[in-house]
């Protein structure tokens, strides 16, 4: 108990910073692709602050590991977490630390209380939007058939994309890219289908709280009416009952006169 206590008390310390940290990745992510004449310093900066984002997510994994009271359980209930810790290692490619920097994030996102479904899928959509643009737009700018050339183009094309309408004026070409957009498209399936979900649900408790109350009126109008119904017996009972008349003084005999 004292051990899940401590790891409570780390994941409660920690969630703010994680979620600042992927903010700060996702600048650092942005900025080479967004600014390609920038100098060597600022690429190297960048990649330094994305590696340093993933050092610290998988410290806190880390960490939380040592933490568990039982750790082959923490690992089964965590796999997407212990997944984005080792693929940054598996190959060096920048994608790889923005799909793991972005299962982090979403699952420390989850685990805070303050941040409703609302919140989460809407951060959801503009994270997956925005790293899906950046992504696509620094694999396909230079690819000799493509045609996302602009931020503007792979805004569009993400946009078209997550919400699965493909109007086909933007596509990748490449492989990579391809890759990216199967990515994309069911990242935006699920997210939708969350969506709906939360709709539905809404408008089901909706309903249902209001038949709870048509249900509680119609209760106590039954015992209103009920109630109606006892008295009128009562009355009825009261008026059918003979009056008793009411009895009368006794009068004493005449006394005989005295001789």
């Amino acid at each position: 108990m004292k051990e899940r206590t401590a790891l409570m008390r780390w994941e409660a310390r920690t969630q703010g910073p994680l979620l600042v940290l992927a903010v700060v990745f996702g600048l650092a992510y942005a900025v080479p692709i967004l600014l390609p004449a920038a100098p060597a310093w600022v690429h190297r900066g960048s990649q330094l602050v994305e590696w340093a984002v993933w050092t610290a997510f998988a410290g806190d994994y880390l960490v939380r590991l040592r933490l568990a009271p039982h750790k082959w359980l923490f690992v089964r209930r965590h796999p997407l977490d212990l997944l984005a810790v080792l693929l940054p290692l598996v190959q060096p490619l920048r994608l790889l630390r923005v799909v793991s920097t972005l299962l982090l994030a979403g699952r420390r996102a989850r685990m805070a209380p303050q941040v409703t479904l609302t919140t989460y899928v809407a951060g959801a959509v503009a994270g997956l939007m925005m790293f899906g643009s950046l992504a696509v737009l620094a694999v396909e700018r230079n690819a000799p058939d493509g045609n996302i050339r602009t931020l503007g183009d792979a805004v569009w094309w993400s946009f078209t994309t997550m919400t699965t309408v493909g109007y086909g004026d933007h596509a990748p070409t490449t492989g990579l890219g391809r890759v990216l957009a199967v990515g994309l498209m069911l990242s935006g399936i699920a997210l939708l289908g969350v969506v709906t979900a939360n709709i539905a649900a809404w408008f089901i408790s909706r309903f249902e709280r209001d038949d709870a109350e048509e249900r509680r009126q119609t209760a106590l109008l039954e015992a209103l009416t009920q109630e109606v119904r006892e008295l009128r017996a009562e009355v009825a009972r009261l008026s059918a009952a003979p009056v008793a008349a009411p009895e009368q003084p006794a009068v004493p005999p005449p006394s005989s006169p005295t001789p």
